[in-house]
This record gives structure tokens, sequence and C-alpha cells, in this order.
């Protein structure tokens, strides 16, 4: 239904969490898709295998360490090269690390700076001369409610997600008219394991269970009190690929459940 047929996608940060969910999508919507992420190698086949087959796309994987600008443009090289070229770029790969200012080491802050928005960078500036040459290509950036707010002890996530959205804005300024556009979705809280250990703390420092640590963790900025689904954000990037959205570009997206509206 979104026209996607035939698109080639790369995902970064796809093995687990939100930008499983996105590949997900894409590849039920026809896209050949390019995973990336970190996990168990052999975990890692068993979900490729199985989303081919499940789908009838081509699915391909790739382990590279984005904090390092040349494994970024090799894993963009490598996926024109699995797939026949790069029609959809999500730049969704991310890590998070939570201490005031004053106690946040600062070998954290430079890999989440490198990972979370850096790593953005050099693929969208690889990917971009490839959708150029089609007159076509859709880039999704996962940033986040904090690419918009700020929440305390998040300094390099919340500087790095504020990052990915302005980048988002360049890249549609410079691509406007061009059949590209750039998008940034900004998720509230959504249950992925990047979070989980958030709950865990919030949990201990309650003394109650993890799901009403859970809860807990929503009643304080989530007004709707429900988690974003990753299901959800799947969908919301493939409409994103969409010709639908043709005219939807440079466009930060919120998705989460009321937190901003208060």
């Amino acid at each position: 239904m979104t026209g996607l047929a035939g698109k080639r996608a790369l995902v970064t940060g796809s093995t687990s969490g939100i930008g499983l969910g996105i590949a997900r999508q894409l590849a039920a919507d026809g896209c050949s898709v390019m995973l990336h992420g970190f996990g168990d190698p052999t975990a890692v086949e068993r979900l490729r295998d199985a989303l081919e087959r499940e789908r009838g796309v081509t699915m391909r994987y790739d382990g590279s360490d984005l904090t390092r600008p040349e494994a970024v443009a090799a894993l963009v090289d490598a996926t024109v090269a699995a797939l026949g070229g790069i029609d959809i770029l999500v730049n969704n790969a991310g890590v998070q690390h939570t201490a005031p200012i004053d106690e946040f080491p600062p070998e954290r802050w430079d890999a989440i700076i490198a990972l979370n928005l850096s790593a953005v960078f050099h693929a969208t500036r690889r990917a971009l001369p490839h959708m150029k040459r089609r007159h076509w290509g859709r880039i999704v950036n996962t940033a986040s409610v904090h690419g918009v707010v700020a929440s305390p002890n998040k300094a390099a996530y919340v500087a790095a997600k504020h990052g990915v959205v302005g980048l988002t804005k360049v890249v549609a300024l410079e691509t406007a008219g061009s059949g590209i556009t750039c998008n940034a979705i900004c998720p509230g809280w959504t249950r992925t394991e990047l979070i989980e250990p958030q709950i865990a703390a919030r949990a201990a420092a309650l003394g109650v269970g993890l799901e009403e640590g859970a809860r807990a963790l929503l009643a304080e900025k989530q007004p709707s009190g429900q988690f974003v689904t990753v299901e959800q954000l799947g969908r919301l990037a493939a409409f994103l690929c969409s010709e639908d959205a043709a005219q939807i570009t440079g466009a930060a997206l919120l998705v989460d459940g009321g937190w901003t509206a208060q």
C-alpha cells in the first residue's frame, strides 16, 4: 500500500528495538533491507533468514561499528553492492548513558555523539549521491522527544538528538524539490532495550517491581500512560517513505503520548 515494493533500504541499529520494527515494516512493504547492529551472530542470522523467508525479499546484514566514520561509509557502500542501490536510509542506531554533567564520563560523551549524531551525517553524506542520481530518496532519522525538549542527566543524548533534528532540517532544505525527503521521528517512551536500565533504576529507587517502575516512568512524562510501540513507529517510517508523504520534509514528528503538549 505504500508503493515501496522493490526499493532498497538500509536501517541502522535494526537487530532489535525501534530499528527492527522499521526494518520489519519496510520488508513487509516489499523493500529489500540491509540490517545492521550488534548481537549474537547465530541469533542475527536466524532473524535475517526468517525475515527473508517470511517477506520474500532480500535481507542482508552488516555489523559495522558506526562510531568510526570510515565504517559508516563502508556500510553504505556494502548496502549498494548487496542490494543494487540505496533508496531509503533510516538512521536509527543509538546508545544512551545517564549521569550529571560533572560526573559524565568524557569517553561516553564522545561515543554517544559519534553514534547518535556523527554517524547520521556520515551515512547521509554517503547515501545522497545515489539518491540524487535516481531523483528519488527517503531519509528517516530516529531522533527522540529529547530532540525537542530536555531531561536531567542526559547531556550527550539530548545534545545529539537536538543535533539530529537540526541536521534533518538542513538536509531537507538542500534536497527540497529533488524527489528526496528527510524527516525525523521523535518517539517518547518506547519499551526497548535502551530504556530498560532506566526502568530498573526507577523501580529500585521506589522499591517496587519492574512493571510498577515502568508505570512510574510513564506517569512522570507521558500523559497517555502507554508506551509507544515499535510497530507504530515502523508504520510511521514506512508512510514517510511513501509517495503520500512526498511533501513532508524537514519535519520532526513527535510520537510521545502528549509528553511535549504539557
